[in-house]
């Protein structure tokens, strides 16, 4: 029988109505198996349109709305959701991106089986899902994941079904801004976590025309030394690994104009996929 599971989902002021109308929509309804509850954080004060969309969603049965007064950041957010959670599983979407119909009826069966966390691969757009264009591979061998999440992020966030017992089990999701998730990951594999990933776009990632941007700059660099300086400590990398993630993912790729970012990234995913 099929695991009962809760869509979780955080919103802030910076979000869209109409792109979380439609992420709400394709998590649920349009899924040809949609979710047992909804629990929504409202990650602090947002504007009088996007409160109204949210007062309409929370009227909705099995959902709920945890409204934050002020703005913590995804990981407390995200916590502050998992609290309200009753299920066992979690299927986690972020507010204006677009679920494939498929998306949870392709990933509960696995993580039923033996997994504790699946993610997927996605596909980039910018105004239409239907016109998507880069696809961010995944790896799905499990030791692949486990070598690879050394020097990049195994899981795409906003793809992932996680049994909530695991992620519990290591303290939930870390308070590091912007890397929370890279590092709820290593913290999984080093409690013996059993990762895996479906190569196929389940999930279609809104790329605006700050996406790139957002990837660097100073606070990204920072938050990137603390990353790399807590797998450290946890033996998660070696000093070597840590030494070269440092200078790859540090100065090399988040101080870098947006320019070059964006056309290295986007080279380094098609390599790698």
């Amino acid at each position: 029988m099929t695991s009962e599971f809760t869509l979780l989902m955080a919103v802030y002021a910076g979000d869209t109505p109409e792109f979380l109308r439609s992420a709400l929509e394709s998590a649920t309804v349009a899924q040809t198996l949609a979710p047992t509850a909804v629990v929504i954080v409202r990650d602090g004060p947002v504007g009088p349109d996007l409160q109204a969309v949210l007062d309409e969603i929370a009227a909705r049965p099995q959902t709920e709305v945890v409204q934050l007064e002020q703005n913590r950041g995804l990981g407390r957010a995200l916590n502050a959701g998992l609290a309200h959670v009753t299920t066992p599983l979690v299927a986690r979407m972020d507010a204006d991106d677009i679920c494939a119909p498929q998306r949870f009826a392709r990933q509960i069966p696995l993580i039923e089986d033996a997994l504790d966390v699946v993610g997927s691969a996605i596909a980039e757009f910018s105004d239409d899902p239907a016109s998507p264009g880069l696809v961010r591979h995944v790896r799905t061998d499990p030791d692949e994941i486990v070598r690879s999440a050394r020097t990049a992020s195994p899981l795409n966030h906003p793809t992932v079904v996680f049994r909530v017992a695991a992620v519990a089990a290591v303290g939930g999701y870390p308070e590091l801004a912007h890397m929370e998730d890279y590092l709820l990951w290593a913290k999984l594999i080093m409690n013996g976590a059993r990762l895996g990933n479906i190569d196929e776009p389940l999930v279609y990632y809104r790329v605006g025309a700050g996406a790139y941007a957002r990837r660097g700059g100073l606070v990204m660099w920072r938050s990137e030394q603390q990353l790399q300086e807590q797998f450290r400590q946890m033996g998660f990398t070696t000093r070597r690994q840590r030494l070269t993630n440092w200078v790859m993912r540090g100065p090399v790729y988040r101080l870098v104009p947006q320019s070059w970012r964006r056309a290295g990234y986007r080279l380094w995913r098609r390599l790698r996929g």
